[in-house]
């Protein structure tokens, strides 16, 4: 059980992060153990599919016994979404005692370098790959992620305007429980209580987390990775689009003409080619100069007429 005991003043600077780093990391675990979340085995298989075999044996011996990770792998986000490079720079930064403090709590599987020289060079190279596989396995779908993540935060800031901290915790994970100013994290290898800091509380959501993951090590700043809402709809395909769905908000002739502005056109042409009369054609026009979704410009003794961009997204989804 790890506890954390939370002021007035904890609560008042409690705020939420995206991590894509802690988001790579976490996802190691889905390697490691695809029972953990079904819903990501297409994503996994995709990935594994890509990565180099020595790649993903290296990138399993990141992650412990028990399925610990270790915490100098992901830094306390130092702003609201900081960008992935940013956040492998503080890595980068650890001190090498740190590096062997944190994979020797992790209980890694492989060995734990013997001294700072080692670190380093276990430090840097870890850096690198992590690089590399966030390259091929998350950004890619990163903007996804982000959607969902940033979904989740305004329905939990929401519930902390409406009820406070005891309705933000009320439905986070079953292994969470708010009482009498502290957070109690039930199921955790570690056992420690953490007193109010005055520090507050960092919350950051995970499609990867399968439970919540606080830092191992009672001094370092209170935080916690928890699994987001929505997870789910991540890997759905979109929907089909309804071609006829521009017609039904158009109707049938400005979506016809809709179609054929992807060139600038003058009336008579556009006239001529749906074969009806020039006053028709004009008076669509001039709703659909109104509403945004043509431009026009005058060429010579002609006026052509063009999509917008609007109209270019909507003929064009």
């Amino acid at each position: 059980m790890i506890s954390y005991e939370l002021s007035v003043e904890d609560l008042t600077d409690t705020r939420f992060a995206i991590s894509p780093l802690s988001e790579t990391v976490f996802s190691l675990r889905v390697l490691r153990e695809p029972g953990l979340h079904v819903l990501h085995l297409p994503w996994r298989r995709g990935v594994l599919g890509e990565l180099d075999a020595a790649d993903v044996d290296l990138l399993l011996s990141l992650v412990g016994e028990r399925l610990l990770l270790p915490d100098f792998l992901t830094p306390r986000p130092t702003t609201f979404a900081p960008a992935f490079e940013e956040e492998l720079a503080l890595v980068r930064q650890t001190a090498p005692e740190h590096v062997r403090r944190d994979l020797l709590a992790a209980l890694v599987t492989g060995p734990v370098p013997a001294d700072d020289a080692a670190a380093v060079r276990f430090r840097d190279a870890a850096c690198e790959l992590l690089q590399r596989y966030w390259e091929l396995a998350i950004e890619p779908v990163w903007p996804r992620m982000r959607l969902i993540l940033e979904a989740d935060m305004t329905y939990r800031a929401r519930q902390l305007a409406m009820g406070g901290a005891r309705l933000l915790f009320a439905d986070m994970h079953p292994n969470l429980r708010w009482h009498e100013g502290v957070l109690y994290i039930a199921k955790m290898i570690g056992r420690h209580h953490v007193p109010s800091s005055g520090l507050g509380l960092l919350l950051m959501p995970s499609v990867f987390a399968h439970k919540p993951a606080p830092p191992f090590h009672p001094d370092v700043p209170p935080s916690l990775v928890y699994p987001s809402r929505a997870v789910a709809t991540l890997w759905t395909p979109p929907p089909a689009p309804d071609t006829t769905a521009l017609t039904k908000l158009l109707g049938a002739p400005r979506t016809r003409l809709l179609h054929l502005l992807s060139e600038p056109l003058p009336t008579i042409e556009l006239a001529r080619r749906l074969r009806v009369t020039s006053s028709a054609i004009s008076q669509h026009l001039r709703v659909m100069h109104a509403t945004g979704l043509v431009i026009r410009v005058r060429h010579g003794r002609q006026v052509l007429y063009r999509r917008s961009p609007l109209g270019d997204q909507l003929a064009d989804p």
